[in-house]
């Protein structure tokens, strides 16, 4: 069993101060959310090599995964992103004013919109990937592939509920 950490100790205090409660929760969520600071330290980080924003990041990954031609109608990106229409449409604004991405008729529906990602926006998302994927290896550097393993399959059965 590794050492003692920072939520040990605050579980620990709390058990002291009020045994009439039972802390496990704290166990895990707070660890949880302590990781999840650490987490998005890093990935701001890996974004800002590439000039992006978290959110931006989301909006041209989604892009990305949909494959070639690398596009989306809003209503699409509203999905993947769980952001209001008037948010999406001011996103959508912004990466447009960075060349990042572009609309275009949806030929398919006259009065629709597709949302097209540039070539420098499918740039900025590769290199930002790039960049993430080495900063979240690094984070999970203290665990095997096996306990890495594990954690996803427990984390997914927890998440489950909320997707």
């Amino acid at each position: 069993m590794p050492a003692h950490d920072e939520v040990d100790r605050i579980v620990d205090a709390w058990e002291r101060e009020r045994p009439d409660i039972d802390f496990a929760p704290l166990q895990v969520l707070s660890r949880v959310g302590r990781l999840a600071r650490h987490l998005d330290r890093a990935r701001r980080a890996a974004f800002a090599v590439s000039e992006l924003e978290s959110w931006e990041f989301d909006v041209l990954s989604a892009l990305r995964r949909a494959g070639d031609p690398y596009q989306l109608s809003p209503k699409a990106l509203l999905q993947q992103t769980l952001v209001s229409s008037g948010t999406m449409t001011n996103r959508i604004d912004r990466l447009v004013e960075r060349e990042l991405v572009e609309r275009r008729s949806d030929p398919g529906d006259g009065r629709g919109i597709l949302v097209l990602m540039t070539a420098l926006g499918r740039d900025r998302v590769d290199a930002a990937i790039s960049e993430l994927m080495v900063a979240e290896s690094e984070l999970l550097d203290g665990l095997s592939p096996g306990d890495q393993e594990k954690l996803a399959g427990l984390l997914r059965k927890l998440s489950l509920d909320f997707d």
